[in-house]
């Protein structure tokens, strides 16, 4: 790096409603999957960081699970995990589903409008306003959700994009780099997350279940690596517990003489071992905990921080 481009390194944090495409949009810009992705709303539980190379600027996205009124404990957590990620960026994205906001005229630019006025009282200085899946809406309806979501005039730029595929995601970069503050750089540039381990093998597994579970069961699940063990052979032995809300759920999740689970942990452990570049032995076991959602314990094993009230 010569003398006159001095290296940038700071924090963007991606925030929005469950569903937004945020894992997506964080996972696009940084060029490798370090947050799980499905199509249920609500799938992201704790703040995620990916590490992203913009020329000389190293950018850290924060993903963060969606802003919505919270419930139980595990809700309310994960609401505080995602305003905390923004109060400790140099940044904020705020990306709307542009489809869904359109469409949904209430309830959904209600909460939308909601999040810019907390934005506002904050007193965020540099936040830009991100239309996501803009390929899926008629484009005369984006300049008046434009006008709708930036009345309070809280965002200095606007970007129209499809995180999916990857459109207007060029301009979104050279903003997001010009926006962190001259320094050193955190992370080797070749690393892509910063996450441990053993939960990035939680979160693959919680992933398989979203997947393969239906209804209201995957928000009844939670995943704990209980174990991993270095193995002789550079393999890594990994236990892991699935924690179900009532012994109801308990056989839903085992399947027909076990047929569920050995295949999410298959699916599950094909992915670890690309991940990993290893050979891994992943053991699943099916516990019932009726309130995890409601305890500390469990809500800090999953990497949330825990509001007092």
């Amino acid at each position: 790096m010569s003398g006159e481009e001095k290296s940038r390194c700071g924090f963007v944090a991606v925030i929005g409603a469950p569903n937004a495409g945020k894992s997506t949009l964080v996972n696009t810009l940084v060029g490798s999957k370090i947050s799980i992705v499905t199509p249920k709303v609500q799938t992201t539980r704790m703040r995620v960081r990916g590490v992203a190379m913009f020329g000389n600027a190293q950018v850290v996205f924060i993903d963060t699970p969606g802003i919505f009124r919270p419930r139980r404990l595990l809700d309310r957590a994960m609401v505080r995990a995602a305003w905390t990620g923004a109060g400790e960026a140099d940044s904020v994205i705020f990306l709307v589903d542009a489809p869904a906001t359109a469409r949904q005229h209430t309830a959904a630019l209600a909460d939308a409008r909601s999040v810019t006025d907390d934005l506002r009282r904050a007193g965020r200085r540099s936040a830009a306003l991100v239309l996501n899946k803009v390929d899926a809406i008629v484009h005369e309806r984006l300049l008046p959700l434009v006008e709708q979501l930036n009345d309070a005039q809280v965002f200095e730029r606007v970007f129209m994009v499809s995180a999916l595929k990857g459109d207007g995601l060029p301009e979104l970069k050279s903003w997001c780099a010009g926006h962190v503050p001259a320094g050193p750089w955190l992370y080797p540039p070749d690393q892509a997350a910063d996450m441990p381990s053993r939960l990035l093998a939680a979160e693959i597994t919680r992933e398989k279940l979203f997947l393969r579970l239906h209804e209201e069961l995957p928000y009844a699940t939670t995943v704990e690596t209980e174990s991993w063990t270095e193995r002789k052979d550079g393999s890594v032995r990994i236990e892991q517990s699935i924690y179900v809300e009532r012994e109801s759920q308990k056989p839903i999740v085992l399947g027909e003489r076990g047929r569920m689970i050995k295949s999410i942990g298959a699916t599950a452990r094909g992915e670890l071992e690309r991940l990993l570049e290893r050979r891994v032995h992943l053991f699943l076991f099916v516990k019932v905990r009726e309130h995890w959602s409601e305890e500390r314990e469990r809500l800090a094993a999953i990497g949330l921080d825990i509001p007092e009230t």
